[in-house]
């Protein structure tokens, strides 16, 4: 022990012991402990060695060694040779670290060590870590065992308040970062713009070197639509269907921690490169909706439990925000729907029926006059009559049209009233082009003969579908296309034999990653497809720049 009387010592040790309990940063407490250890026994060096269950050392702090012969010896001492023979309680205590049978010789230019002193750092039962001193003038003696033993004890204590805290703290930040995104949803943000949201937020709160949301397709397969961090191109796209891991989170709610991808089986090409790895199942109502995966690199520390317990949490409330969100919508267009409806009974039971009451009226009191109506009487009802009649005539437009909203505008102008209402956020006004059998259509002349041929082909149904493609591809290119163009083609092919529609969306953006079928922003338009029997993809276009976007469909 060091020069300075008893009462000195245990005044400092005290003193250490308080300064490590309120230390709540796990890095800064290592260094203090460490520091106080080599300071109250006087030696030379001092160092906290962590490692993984297979002896490799993830976390290394010490004192002593200056910073140049600490990059020369190149990595942390294993838990081999003599540091193996620390005991997890008690102390190892050597005159000669070189004298002991388990000695395995010292790495170049690492400085001489002979006096020893080893305890381990329990905390809440097992090893954490383990304390090395040495080189202490004279030797260690037994008080210098109970002082270690003392810090190590309060180490403990310390290490489990920080990481709790630490724990306290994360649990806050996912709590925050799920209450963002029911925000985001509730008020309208486009979906993409939330999932990237929720990639992004849990790739920096779990120190992930890239995190992806694994989505189904509208086959069934399990695609990597949304990644974030540095190998976004490499990975968007990737089909992992039949990985286990991720097979397994999205049908039964299995998250697990993988140790490395590296060395795991059933692993893509693409994702052996990385190491840590953690599948977190989203689910809602018992059903998987995606899995968040968060990934890091090779030689990097392993995710522990509480990372796949808060990342689930995490998972599951996003899950829960996206179809409390879809009802939400589902059920404004329920409520939009039933109202339209009551509106167009409205009208066709109350105000048609008067006005056509009200007319035949009119027409009964001209034929039940006695005399004669001098002309310009009788020129009144005619006017007022045909008045009567035009009204009808318009409310029952007005009444197809709540029935179904744009019926009463051809599709032809609907999709131009689309292309007007884009340009202010493209930047630029958007090209259109619509054939009929292969003709094309003058979209701004006085001939509206091709528009109505077009109408009686495509039923309102269809129609609505068209449109929505439409607006959703544009507003595609606005948000991420960066282009300086974009062109609009609407096809029609009437039978025989088989009719169709085709929706082409095509900019000079910054293009598709190399996987053609991702649907990343797209799972709206995959669903429109579906449900219409027809069929979506984004294809790179034949300039071989920007992207292709097209959607076709059967005619009704």
């Amino acid at each position: 022990m060091r020069s300075g009387s008893t009462e000195d010592v245990t005044g400092e040790l005290l003193t250490a012991i308080l300064d490590l309990a309120g230390d709540l940063d796990t890095r800064s407490l290592l260094e203090r402990f460490v520091a106080v250890s080599t300071s109250l026994t006087g030696a030379r060096f001092g160092a906290i060695n962590i490692v993984d269950e297979h002896g490799a050392s993830t976390t290394f702090v010490q004192s002593g060694v200056d910073e140049r012969t600490v990059a020369a010896l190149g990595h942390p001492p294993h838990a081999t040779g003599v540091l193996g023979q620390i005991p997890d309680t008690g102390v190892l205590r050597l005159d000669d670290l070189t004298q002991h049978p388990a000695f395995g010789g010292l790495p170049a230019g690492h400085p001489p060590m002979g006096s020893f002193l080893g305890a381990a750092v329990r905390v809440r039962g097992e090893r954490y870590g383990t304390l090395y001193l040495s080189q202490k003038p004279g030797g260690f003696v037994a008080e210098d065992e109970s002082i270690v033993l003392a810090l190590a004890a309060a180490a403990a204590v310390a290490v489990e308040n920080a990481e709790l805290y630490a724990i306290e703290r994360r649990r806050e930040q996912w709590l925050n970062a799920g209450q963002q995104i029911t925000t985001m949803l509730l008020e309208g943000t486009d979906e993409e713009e939330v999932l990237a949201h929720i990639a992004t937020t849990a790739r920096q709160i779990d120190g992930a070197d890239t995190c992806a949301l694994v989505l189904p397709g509208r086959g069934g397969e399990l695609v990597m639509e949304i990644v974030t961090g540095p190998d976004q191109a490499q990975l968007l796209g990737l089909d992992l269907t039949d990985d286990p891991r991720v097979r397994s989170a999205f049908e039964d709610g299995t998250g697990q921690i993988t140790a490395s991808l590296a060395a795991a089986d059933g692993v893509h090409p693409l994702l052996a490169q990385y190491g840590p790895a953690l599948f977190a199942p989203m689910r809602a109502s018992g059903q998987g909706v995606g899995v968040l995966v968060l990934l890091r690199r090779l030689g990097a520390p392993a995710f522990s439990p509480i990372d796949l317990t808060l990342s689930r949490t995490f998972a599951s409330q996003a899950a829960l925000a996206f179809v409390l969100a879809e009802g939400r919508r589902v059920q404004g267009q329920t409520v939009l729907h039933d109202e339209r409806t009551r509106i167009a009974r409205d009208l066709h039971d109350l105000a048609i029926q008067q006005l056509f009451a009200a007319g035949l009226q009119l027409e009964a009191a001209r034929a039940d006059a006695t005399v004669p109506l001098p002309p310009q009487l009788d020129g009144v009802l005619d006017s007022v009559i045909g008045h009567v009649d035009s009204g009808i005539r318009q409310i029952r437009v007005i009444v197809r049209t709540l029935d179904d909203p744009g019926a009463a505008v051809s599709l032809v102008q609907r999709v131009r009233a689309e292309l007007e209402l884009a340009q202010s956020a493209l930047g630029f006004p958007p090209s259109l082009s619509i054939t009929l059998d292969g003709e094309p259509i003058d979209v701004d002349g006085a001939d509206r003969d091709p528009e109505r041929a077009i109408d009686e082909l495509v039923a309102p149904g269809r129609a609505n579908n068209v449109v929505a493609v439409v607006r959703e591809g544009l507003s595609n290119v606005a948000r991420h296309a960066r282009s300086g163009s974009v062109s609009v083609r609407v096809a029609v092919t009437s039978p025989p034999p088989h009719g169709a529609i085709t929706v082409e969306v095509e900019d000079d953006g910054v293009g598709v990653p190399p996987a053609p079928s991702r649907a990343s922003g797209t799972r709206n338009l995959q669903a429109r497809a579906l449900q219409s029997g027809g069929t979506f993809v984004i294809l790179r276009p034949p300039s071989g720049r920007g992207a292709l976007l097209r959607w076709t469909a059967p005619l009704d």
